[in-house]
C-alpha cells in the first residue's frame, strides 16, 4: 500500500520499471542496474572462523540448502519431493556435506531428523545449532540449493552457483535472474541429477567484489532531489 503523502521519489530496481507505479511519486520513478541484493553485497567480507564453527572440512563439497516455505500461501508440494530428491541424491554423493537451514523447528527440522537421522548423526547434515550470517555461509559453500527467496538471490549476487527448487509461480527476480544464467531452476526430479553440478569452487578469501554500481546510482538518484530542493 502506498502513503498518501505523494514521495518525492521511487527507486526501484530495473525488473520493476512500470509507469504505474512513478505515478505515485512526484518525480517518477528512478530504476538501479541489477536486484536489490546487488545494492549490499559487494561491501561483504568473509569471515573464514565458520569453518571451525560447523566443523567443516576443507576437502568437502559444502552445499547450503533451504528448504521450502511448506506454511507459506504459495506453497507448491512438488517443492518437496524436490527437496527430499536432492537429499537422497546428495546424501549418497561421497564427499559431499550438506548445510541445511530449516525454516522452522518444529515442522521442518523434526521432518529432517527422523527422515535422515543416520546423515545427521554421521554430519553428512548439519544442521546449525546457532544463527549463523546468511552471507558468510552462502560464500564458504561450493553452491546453494534453495526453495527460493532471500538466499537464492544472495547466492547470485555472490557469483555462487545456485539452484532453485522452488515450484510456485515465478516473480520477476527469479525470471530476471534464470534469464541471465546467475539462477537454475530445478523443476523435475530428473533436473536435480542432470542439472546440479556437485563441484568444489575455488575461494579467494581476499576476493573484491567491487563498487556496487547499484548503490552509486540510488545514491546518484538522491543527491539530485536534495540538490534541487537546496536550490528551491
Amino acid at each position: 500500500m502506498l502513503p498518501i503523502v505523494k514521495p518525492a521519489l521511487g527507486i526501484a530496481p530495473e525488473i520493476i520499471n512500470d509507469p504505474r507505479i512513478a505515478e505515485h511519486f512526484k518525480r517518477g520513478l528512478r530504476v538501479y542496474s541489477g536486484i536489490k541484493e546487488d545494492v549490499y553485497v559487494p561491501s561483504f567480507m568473509p569471515d573464514s572462523s565458520i569453518v571451525q564453527q560447523l566443523n567443516l572440512d576443507e576437502r568437502d563439497i559444502v552445499v547450503t540448502i533451504r528448504p521450502p516455505a511448506s506454511e507459506a500461501h504459495y506453497h507448491n508440494p512438488d517443492s518437496d519431493k524436490l527437496f527430499a530428491r536432492v537429499i537422497e541424491v546428495l546424501g549418497h554423493t561421497l564427499g559431499v556435506r550438506m548445510i541445511i537451514l530449516p525454516r522452522n523447528e518444529k515442522t521442518q527440522k523434526d521432518y529432517i531428523h527422523r527422515t535422515w537421522p543416520r546423515w545427521c548423526k554421521e554430519g553428512k547434515i548439519i544442521i546449525p545449532d546457532r544463527v549463523v550470517d546468511g552471507l558468510n555461509l552462502i560464500w564458504h559453500s561450493d553452491l546453494v540449493i534453495s526453495g527460493g527467496g532471500t538466499m537464492n538471490r544472495e547466492a547470485a549476487a555472490l557469483g555462487i552457483p545456485v539452484y532453485s527448487i522452488f515450484r510456485g509461480t515465478l516473480g520477476a527476480v527469479d525470471k530476471y535472474l534464470a534469464e541471465r544464467g546467475r539462477l537454475i531452476m530445478i523443476e523435475t526430479q530428473e533436473d536435480v541429477e542432470s542439472k546440479i553440478r556437485l563441484v568444489k569452487r575455488r575461494k579467494k578469501p581476499e576476493e573484491n567484489f567491487g563498487d556496487s554500481v547499484a548503490l552509486k546510482q540510488i545514491m546518484t538518484a538522491i543527491g539530485e532531489v536534495i540538490e534541487d530542493r537546496s536550490v528551491s
